[in-house]
């Protein structure tokens, strides 16, 4: 097996990131709820091109970028406003209104649509993250795999936080009832929850990654770590800080 075998790599690489990484490439090739495998591949195309597109570097340094106009760098396959959602996304987050929102859902892209690919968009960012951090290459795009998208949306949503409707905290039965048990959640985990399937592959990834659900109920520490968990949040909490989130 030749993906994200890490050979280069400095340090020793832990075989369940190895492993999250290979699952969630295999996921990223396929049909998703509203992307086809095509679209999804493109997806993840533009985050990494976000990186280097001079109009959202001059939007990011302009008053507000909703009177900032412009094209970005690269051409898509993907609709315009989907490529404008992935560059935001990358390079501009912290300024994605609720407007913003609306606004791409009456130029035709959909909530749901839009949680998917940010999705994606986080997911193969924060695995790219890993290898830039490691000073390794990017590790090659699958190639997509056909198949039908499943347009499945949940019964039970809410529109009581942010932007998107979610699943409410009560809201985790019927297909739902993996994402989280005891009527116990977070915002920040409800927050792709209109798309079960890209919570299902942020849980995944950021239990490699970070912790699962059950390990950040464990304050102390855990022999398959190098560092104690009092460290790790010092460096999530640093590195959330640097991104302008609300960790």
């Amino acid at each position: 097996m030749t993906e994200f075998a890490y050979q280069d790599a400095e340090f020793d690489i832990r075989a369940d990131i190895k492993d999250a990484h290979r699952a969630f490439w295999d996921k990223l090739a396929k049909a998703g709820s509203w992307w086809t495998g095509e679209q999804r591949i493109a997806i993840a195309q533009q985050s990494r091109k976000a990186l280097e597109c001079t109009f959202c570097v001059s939007r990011k340094n302009a008053l507000s970028p909703y009177t900032f106009a412009g094209n970005h760098d690269f051409d898509s396959t993907l609709p315009d406003i989907a490529v404008d959602a992935v560059h935001r996304i990358i390079t501009d987050q912290t300024r994605i209104t609720r407007k913003y929102v609306q606004d791409n859902v009456a130029k035709g892209l959909s909530k749901e649509a839009y949680v998917e690919l940010v999705g994606v968009v986080v997911a193969v960012f924060s695995i790219d993250e890993f290898h830039r951090a490691l000073g390794l290459e990017l590790e090659p795009l699958p190639k997509p795999q056909a198949g039908d998208i499943s347009r499945y949306r949940p019964a039970r949503l809410s529109d009581d936080i942010g932007f998107v409707p979610t699943v409410p905290v009560d809201g985790a039965v019927g297909a739902e009832e993996d994402l989280w048990s005891d009527g116990r959640s977070a915002n920040v985990v409800r927050a792709l929850t209109l798309v079960p399937d890209a919570m299902r592959d942020w849980r995944a990834l950021g239990a490699a990654q970070y912790l699962s659900f059950e390990a950040m109920q464990n304050f102390v520490k855990d022999d398959a770590r190098a560092i104690n968990r009092m460290q790790i949040e010092l460096i999530a909490g640093r590195v959330s800080s640097i991104n302008q989130c609300f960790y």
